[in-house]
């Protein structure tokens, strides 16, 4: 077994070096800053290290997580949580590393929402006119707006269900193979509306390949020039990339490995793929120290105006104790706390990114294992420590399941 590391230290943190770069985006007033900031329970690093052991126990080779706190210093260094166990690569052995890369599946989406809450306060375009305004004759239902793709209440049909509904050979199929947005969409389009745009939240894949075409038609951009831009470059995110169509990860790098769906079968190595079938939905790669950097500046209102943030947090109801905004999740945890970001679920990964309602406490947590049910909400759970500390309920009562159909497939 590889060793096991809990650490605690005071750096210069990534929301610094953030400011260093001056806003990415002139802001009206930080949305709902220093809210709750005096309340919020000291992490419990002991029992997130056990969160993580658990995860291993449940078949993960290995997982990781970071918290950044700013909360107790006046001159913003930050109190860095670290906690690690297992290995990065079944191979060789390497023990996982925080500062090592990974695929965040859907925390893409967010990076996604981002960019078009900017073009919105740019006026290049309005959330709530119809897609087929920008994008003439691309949908099925003319009452689709831009606002019903990022908070998933379109009604188009998710077509990873059919992609993915074997889950090793569906992988295979698509492991190597490029796709267009249109033909992603063209998947989407065999089946009919799951429900009337705007009836409420049904997740679906499908959104977010419409708003990276949405993306492009805009800008006259790759999505990648988009995310690099207005997002990777001003925070210096010097781990994030989008490399679609290429396959590999570049530079360190824990190893994801998918779970077949037969009992016992070995575990598939799914690190190398182009992760075309998901693209503007989930294909960039980061690290634990970007994702919170990313959601400290986002929460704390350096991305956007503050009324494209409050747009944000529109909250519509998506489950027991959590609720989805634009490319941005609301989680109610245990204490009373709510914290916001997104998960991401990609072959071979399971990726939690999550921040405070001030953004001065984030946390990203990752096990390099997918298609695994039990892993996958105790990962979720990890929450529960880093912002609840000691005062988080039992594991068992405090992990709230997603709702069905979200457990895989850049979620």
């Amino acid at each position: 077994m590889a060793s096991r590391t809990v650490r605690r230290s005071a750096v210069l943190g990534p929301l610094a070096l953030a400011l260093l770069t001056g806003p990415v985006h002139a802001a009206e007033g930080r949305a709902d800053a220093g809210a709750s900031s005096a309340v919020l329970p000291a992490p419990d690093p002991a029992a997130l290290g056990g969160r993580l052991r658990t995860a291993l126990a449940q078949g993960a080779p290995g997982a990781m997580a970071r918290i950044d706190d700013h909360r107790l210093s006046p001159d913003d260094h930050a109190t860095v949580y670290k906690a690690t166990e297992g290995i990065a690569d079944r191979g060789t052995k390497e023990p996982v590393n925080t500062d090592d890369r990974f695929r965040i599946g859907s925390v893409t989406k967010t990076f996604s929402a981002v960019v078009l809450l900017q073009l919105a306060a740019e006026g290049r375009v309005r959330l709530d006119d119809p897609v087929g305004h920008y994008l003439p004759g691309l949908l099925p239902d003319a009452r689709i707006t831009v606002r019903h793709l990022l908070s998933h209440s379109s009604g188009l049909y998710d077509y990873t269900s059919d992609l993915f509904a074997r889950t090793v050979p569906g992988f295979e199929a698509v492991r190597t193979r490029v796709f267009t947005y249109r033909e992603l969409l063209g998947l989407s389009l065999r089946r009919p509306l799951t429900q009337a745009p705007g009836a409420g939240y049904a997740y679906s894949n499908t959104n977010y390949v419409v708003a990276g075409l949405l993306i492009e038609k805009l800008t006259g951009h790759p999505v990648r020039t988009e995310y690099e831009n207005r997002i990777i470059k001003p925070l210096r995110l010097g781990d994030t990339f989008y490399v679609h169509p290429g396959m590999k990860i570049p530079g360190r790098h824990t190893r994801g490995y998918l779970t077949p769906d037969e009992a016992r079968a070995p575990l598939v190595d799914a690190t190398e793929q182009t992760v075309s079938w998901a693209q503007s939905a989930g294909a960039l790669i980061s690290s634990t120290r970007d994702l919170n950097t990313f959601l400290s500046a986002l929460l704390g209102g350096r991305l956007l105006p503050a009324a494209r943030l409050a747009e944000m947090r529109r909250w519509i109801p998506a489950g027991t104790g959590q609720a989805y905004g634009l490319g941005l999740r609301r989680r109610d945890l245990s204490c009373g706390v709510s914290v916001y970001g997104h998960t991401g679920a990609v072959q071979g990964y399971y990726t939690y990114a999550f921040t405070s309602e001030d953004g001065r406490r984030s946390l990203t947590a990752l096990a390099n294992a997918s298609n695994n049910g039990r892993v996958h909400l105790t990962m979720l759970s990890t929450l529960e420590p880093a912002f609840c500390g000691k005062q988080a309920k039992a594991q068992g009562a405090a992990v709230l399941p997603y709702p069905a159909g979200e457990d895989d497939f850049a979620q």
